[in-house]
């Protein structure tokens, strides 16, 4: 008999309604039945493609003796951490400071009042390294809340009291300048590997956000030493086990320092990212591999995480089933032998393919089989078969059990990928992408916002075209105002420049504290134990960051004052955090980039379907000057019409024209591309 989960949108929660634990969702009914039965409350925070957290489900959650016990001594609560980041944000903060660790599936027992008293992550279903069994520790728990119930309660109200004492103050920091981000460089560049690239050991994680930073530091400052470290480590990476090979994209992460071998599951939010500083790193260079890697993420995640609707899927599952076996086992779709290459490609073109790939006899994962890498290209001669071989196996890879997929629309996550879309699409010429970036960004405006009471609210995610109940946070915000403003550069329809200013609004009315500090959840939002308020950037810019670039960005487009100000106390936390640990302030780093750059003000008016409009607009947007805005549109209007930076903006000799701000400087209007391409810094591939 399926449980309280039956009903709800999240995929995680979907996947353990037929547990034989009574779970309920996360709710003040929750908390209730606890009170009235006198029993703690079992909280477990996951997300659906977490491998561990699938491994706890079938030890312990589909075990029935198990869940007996749970049920009869515990209210259980479950949480996607993906659609409730404030609770997982708040009960991991906890958890880190008590045991000095954290992760997923993350187990926190709460009073009847939400304060944690006991923590822990994975448990096994019996003793193993060290680690207690899940049932010796409801055990345990049990026994203190019967036997101990003083003690309980007052540890529960001293992890409450030291929480609220990690209060930040980064309001009053100061805007970080020149200095405080060549510290950040000098930090980083102590931290970089020279021989595998990236930073430091394993596990290592993709640094989209650090990439980022160290391209803008580049285009400010023309320290080669920047660019090289963004350089490699984009290389490394694509040749790596962490990138798909076969289908584009990347994997979470690599379990070891050379990128050999990724724990396989695919985030939306790490493609996006990476999908955007690769085509970063190409209007840098002009590197081939950079753009080819770009656009195969880009066609990646439209093709396997596009959903019907026209938005983005959360992730893809590490696991999947095992043809050989039938059990579902983590990276399974994506592993090969060499017997496997020549039984697709026969033996010849399958010598050539494992040796292409780095496939072995020994193999590089587990029992024989290697994750496809790609040490070098092969010659330039056999690039045609190089093509034919790759389909070959795809075509191949296609037919075994695919990954599981959560098809949860995050609306941060999709903002990452509207804006990553909408500039790859108008870098290469990709018009199929930049319609996929407005479809997503339709989806947004369509679904997830709420104009309710005539003020707009963001949902955090949807699924099969229904919005959840869950608010967006800060991030939501933040992340879906820069897709809007990369989509307004792109497109030159000034609405995605209407609705990130909605949101922005939002913004500086209920995240934004009277010091300029910003806080994870809304002024009128669910009050837990402690409101979260965390301003690292960690797998994907945190909502400080994030919402600070996003206010600088239409700061620059509409001459605000007051989105500029917030933007600039916002960004104080890079002053603060940036010199000492700038590998975890990757995105602030970057947007502190944007702000010592000006931005530039990019406006380009000409008519409507001239090719010398679309040569400037172009031009325009492969400029590499660290966070520059970009309006195109028709001259003649006195105030701009939807984009303010175009008013009065006329053409130069009946000719389309581009004009050039910074610092309320303003160069000399540019008919010439070239000329504009000297004035935004662009390198023109």
């Amino acid at each position: 008999m399926p449980n309280r989960l039956a009903n709800e949108t999240s995929p995680y929660l979907l996947q353990h309604a037929d547990n034989p634990v009574d779970w309920w969702p996360w709710s003040p009914e929750a908390f209730a039945e606890a009170r009235e039965r006198g029993v703690p409350v079992l909280l477990s925070v996951g997300y659906s493609s977490c491998h561990w957290c699938h491994v706890m489900a079938h030890e312990s959650f589909e075990d029935e003796p198990t869940a007996a016990y749970m049920n009869e001594h515990f209210v259980n609560v479950k949480v996607d951490r993906e659609e409730r980041p404030d609770v997982d944000a708040v009960y991991m903060e906890a958890v880190q400071a008590a045991t000095g660790q954290g992760g997923w599936p993350m187990t926190v027992f709460l009073t009847a009042d939400a304060e944690p008293f006991y923590f822990g992550t994975y448990f096994p279903p019996e003793p193993r390294h060290g680690m207690p069994s899940f049932t010796q520790v409801l055990e345990g728990v049990r026994a203190a809340w019967v036997d101990r119930p003083e003690e309980v309660a007052e540890v529960a109200q001293k992890i409450v009291r030291d929480l609220a004492g990690r209060q930040l103050d980064y309001g009053k920091a100061g805007t970080p300048g020149p200095e405080e981000l060549a510290q950040a460089l000098l930090g980083l560049t102590r931290e970089y590997d020279a021989t595998h690239g990236g930073f430091g050991g394993a596990p290592k994680f993709p640094p989209a956000m650090v990439l980022e930073f160290l391209l803008r530091h580049h285009a400010r400052t023309g320290a080669e030493g920047a660019l090289q470290m963004a350089a490699d480590t984009c290389e490394a990476m694509a040749r790596g086990g962490i990138y798909d090979q076969l289908g584009g994209g990347f994997a979470r992460y690599s379990v070891d320092r050379e990128w050999v071998v990724p724990h396989f599951e695919k985030m939306l939010y790490d493609n996006a990212l990476l999908c955007r500083v690769y085509a970063h790193l190409w209007r840098a260079t002009g590197s081939d591999l950079a753009r080819r890697v770009a656009l195969e993420t880009a066609d990646f995640m439209v093709r396997e995480l596009r959903t019907a609707q026209g938005g983005f899927a959360s992730a893809l599952d590490a696991d999947s089933e095992d043809p050989l076996t039938g059990e579902h086992v983590e990276g399974a779709y994506y592993a090969w032998t060499p017997a496997q290459l020549r039984e697709v490609l026969g033996e010849a073109d399958g010598d050539l393919a494992a040796g292409w790939f780095g496939v072995t006899e020994e193999g590089t994962f587990e029992h024989g089989t290697s994750v496809l890498r790609l040490p070098q290209d092969g010659p330039v001669a056999e690039a045609g078969k190089f093509a034919e071989v790759r389909g070959r196996l795809l075509a191949a890879r296609d037919r075994r059990p695919a990954p599981g997929r959560d098809d949860k629309v995050v609306a941060a996550w999709n903002g990452l990928a509207v804006a990553a879309l909408a500039e790859c699409g108008a870098y290469f010429e990709r018009p199929d992408l930049v319609e996929r970036a407005t479809e997503a960004a339709d989806l947004l405006v369509r679904l997830h916002f709420d104009a309710t009471g005539g003020r707009v609210r963001l949902a955090r995610t949807s699924k099969d075209g229904r919005a959840g109940a869950n608010a967006g946070v800060l991030e939501d915000y933040g992340d879906v105002a820069e897709g809007f403003l990369a989509l307004a550069a792109v497109t030159g329809e000034g609405v995605w420049l209407e609705f990130a200013g909605f949101l922005l609004d939002l913004v500086l009315d209920r995240f934004t504290a009277e010091d300029g500090t910003l806080y994870d959840t809304a002024h009128d939002a669910e009050k837990l134990i402690r409101r979260p308020q965390d301003p690292t950037d960690t797998a994907a810019p945190s909502g400080w960051t994030a919402a600070a670039g996003a206010l600088l960005s239409y700061a620059a487009h509409t001459g605000s004052e007051a989105h500029r100000t917030a933007a600039e106390r916002a960004i104080g936390v890079v002053h603060a955090l940036g010199p000492r640990v700038p590998r975890f302030i990757g995105h602030g780093l970057a947007v502190a980039e944007a702000l010592l750059d000006g931005p530039r003000e990019v406006a380009v008016v000409g008519r409507p379907g001239d090719p010398a409009l679309a040569a400037l607009h172009r031009t325009a947007l492969l400029g590499t000057a660290p966070g520059a805005v970009v309006a195109v549109g028709p001259p003649g209007s006195a105030d701009g019409g939807e984009f303010p930076l175009l008013a009065g903006r006329t053409l130069v000799e009946d000719r389309p024209a581009a004009y050039v701000c910074r610092h309320f400087v303003c160069a000399r209007p540019t008919t010439d591309p070239a000329e504009l391409a000297e004035q935004v810094g662009a390198v023109r591939p």
